[in-house]
């Protein structure tokens, strides 16, 4: 994955919008304001590539990043209290109409906030892909809002949690940059098996 060549490709607001599947996909999962745009504009060593809301709940789009290698899918921040119903819907559907889809799906970056424990809305999240038989980690991030003894116990709170479901769990800092490097790792392996299947 060439982080340099990482551009903005499309917005989809529709399933029937979907670009077409020609590249692996690595899909970034998580709920309203836990730090979604910034770990991919992080990642990709931009400052604003992705939008970062000032809004909990404002990108009610699937947000498409193209690469040389792969294609980054960032799908609308879930669980924001404020936002209508029938917006609620729509967001479901858009979602669930991404995954029916048959993507090249080679990722999920399921990404938490390390310092409270999963939404019931994450916890929904988690049990789908493990249902679905999708590859996926936990990012868990905001790792640089905690000091040590904190974040030890919170990493040893979420690795009992997580402890059944195989997914590998990363620690995250937007600000301090923590986390990168293994997750960059962890997208050029994935898209490597995939083009290799």
């Amino acid at each position: 994955m060439k982080i340099e060549s990482a551009k903005f490709e499309m917005s989809a607001g529709k399933s029937e919008q979907l670009p077409v599947p020609d590249l692996p996909e690595i899909v970034f999962s998580g709920k309203s304001n836990v730090g979604k745009s910034s770990l991919i504009n992080k990642l990709l060593n931009r400052k604003a590539l992705a939008r970062v809301s000032s809004q909990p709940g404002k990108t009610a789009t699937i947000n498409f990043y193209r690469l040389d290698s792969c294609r980054l899918v960032d799908l609308p921040g879930y669980g924001y209290a404020k936002v209508s119903r029938a917006e609620k819907l729509r967001w479901a559907e858009l979602v669930d109409g991404y995954f029916n889809a048959e993507r090249p799906v080679a990722l999920i970056v399921q990404i938490i906030d390390i310092r409270h424990d999963p939404t019931e809305d994450d916890e929904q999240m988690i049990n789908f892909l493990l249902d679905s038989g999708f590859p996926f980690l936990v990012a868990a991030t905001k790792s640089d809002k905690l000091n040590v003894t904190q974040r030890k116990d919170r990493m040893a709170a979420l690795t009992e949690m997580f402890s059944g479901t195989n997914a590998e769990l990363v620690p995250f800092s937007a600000l301090k940059g923590e986390g990168v490097e293994l997750l960059r790792s962890r997208i050029d392996a994935s898209c490597e098996d995939t083009v290799n299947d």
